[in-house]
């Protein structure tokens, strides 16, 4: 059927995009693709004879313009997007103005950012008896945060934090947390390129994050994670779940008391 298919591809690492999305890639007429982020080896698994037309040059009227006449020719597109199309994938406006063209969107979710940066870090983010929340935001650049979605009010719940969209704003970053009352020697993590061949893993501290961050030139494409779930001697720590504990029973198997 003619639509437009909006495809998460990933973080970076082209087999990390699901079965169904890259199905669908590989069934796609025309592949309208971010390439100032999305994988060029992924968008190299499109059909052979397909339309493939990169997205980061073009305005929103133009793009969807074109997908809407190319799905009233007949044919299916696929708009890839990189990561996961719900977390800051900007495609609220694009499909505002598909549905009102009358024009059929499905969404296949990909892996997003802070996923990729996670797997490369070895790190669970939700760690029992230390925290059990994860916070995706990002810092107030040039695109606004409503006021009570402001990272200083956010870090006061002392969880784990991803931030997106943040490396040129990290002396904000570290402000925000030690004004929400984070210690300075709290863990960060950083990873450029997730999944990327050139990915490149900093650790850190709250006070240390903005001068790491500068000796290592990242300013771009970066996910920071920040909480005591990315202590980097987390492993050595006695914190564990019920789930597999012998004394807990659950549905599927009943405890053995001490």
């Amino acid at each position: 059927m003619s639509r437009v298919v909006i495809i998460g591809a990933g973080p970076g690492d082209p087999d990390l995009i699901t079965v169904k999305g890259l199905r669908l890639l590989q069934e796609a007429d025309v592949v309208l693709y971010t390439d100032s982020l999305v994988n060029d080896d992924l968008i190299a698994r499109a059909k052979p004879g397909a339309e493939v037309l990169k997205s980061a040059g073009m305005e929103l009227d133009e793009m969807v313009a074109l997908m809407i006449g190319r799905v009233r020719e007949g044919k299916l597109v696929a708009r890839v997007h990189t990561g996961d199309p719900a977390v800051y994938g900007a495609i609220m406006e694009q499909m505002s103005q598909l549905k009102k063209a009358g024009v059929p969107v499905e969404i296949i979710p990909g892996v997003s950012s802070v996923f990729g940066a996670a797997a490369a870090l070895q790190a669970e983010l939700t760690i029992p008896d230390l925290t059990q929340t994860l916070i995706l935001t990002r810092a107030e650049g040039r695109t606004p945060v409503p006021e009570a979605e402001q990272l200083r009010e956010l870090a006061k719940h002392h969880c784990t934090l991803a931030l997106y969209l943040s490396a040129t704003l990290v002396k904000k970053v570290v402000g925000d947390l030690l004004e929400a009352g984070w210690s300075k020697d709290t863990p960060v993590a950083v990873v450029q390129k997730a999944t990327w061949p050139d990915e490149l893993i900093v650790r850190t501290t709250v006070e240390n994050l903005e001068a790491d961050m500068r000796s290592n030139g990242i300013r771009s494409h970066a996910m920071i994670l920040a909480g005591w779930a990315l202590d980097p001697h987390i492993h050595d720590k006695e914190y564990r779940s019920k789930l597999y504990d012998k004394s807990f029973t659950h549905r599927y198997r009943r405890g053995v008391k001490p």
